[in-house]
């Protein structure tokens, strides 16, 4: 059976248009457990365009299911963590001019960088993920410098236009999952899903966590934050 994350990124985001002190993610998270949340995951952005370094020492403080921060592989994040110790890191590309994380992170080309950064994290006892596109050869690399687990990066299927694109991407993130369930990864699924996307998910159980923010935080103006939750949790539950 496979565990919802929730992200409570984009409260964070409409307490920042104002420039004020509410909503309150802090209050979201604590809801998104209430119904059944089995992790609350944000991510603490360099230009902190969200949520800040408070928000993440509260969540340390509440947060009773897991917290999972993404972040990118530099000394100032890892510091960071190291320092507050969530239960999980997501290591995550980021690009100032991005609105949202726009694709997975290249081991190719950062291999090393973040071959330290997941060492480091590993030796203070904290569980690690990579962000990663569903390719085969960054999955290859992700188990080669001893990570945890793999979220594969469910955007360009979420996104496809076309029937016919929307296939392939499929294809491809069946074939990465099935690939890191080999070689003994964790795996979860994340980027882009929303009450109609996960029904695609049913039958591939090798997925362990699906991480949502967006979509259920939208649902959540409109219903609630609980019922948010709930209705996602409930479409899980019969994948």
């Amino acid at each position: 059976m496979a565990h919802l994350a929730v992200n409570v990124d984009h409260v964070a985001t409409l307490r920042e248009a104002r420039g004020i002190n509410y909503p309150e993610p802090i209050a979201a998270a604590v809801a998104a457990e209430t119904a059944g949340a089995d992790g609350i995951v944000v991510h603490l952005r360099e230009d902190r365009r969200h949520i800040n370094e408070r928000d993440v020492r509260l969540l340390r403080k509440i947060v009773q299911s897991k917290l999972i921060l993404e972040m990118g592989a530099t000394n100032e994040m890892l510091g960071i963590a190291l320092d507050i110790k969530p239960d999980c890191v997501t290591l995550v590309p980021e690009k100032k001019e991005e609105l949202s994380t726009e694709g997975g992170l290249d081991l190719i080309t950062h291999e090393h960088n973040v071959r330290e950064t997941v060492a480091s994290l590993k030796s203070a006892g904290i569980d690690v993920c990579i962000f990663i596109d569903p390719d085969l050869d960054q999955i290859k690399i992700a188990h080669k410098i001893d990570a945890d687990m793999i979220e594969i990066h469910t955007g360009a299927f979420c996104d496809a236009k076309t029937e016919r694109q929307k296939k392939r991407e499929f294809i491809r993130i069946i074939d990465s999952v099935k690939i890191g369930n080999k070689l003994k990864l964790e795996v979860n699924a994340g980027h882009g899903i929303c009450y109609n996307s996960i029904k695609d998910f049913a039958g591939l159980h090798e997925i362990n966590e699906f991480s949502i923010g967006h979509s259920i935080v939208a649902r959540a103006i409109l219903t609630g934050m609980e019922q948010a939750v709930r209705d996602m949790k409930e479409l899980i539950l019969r994948l």
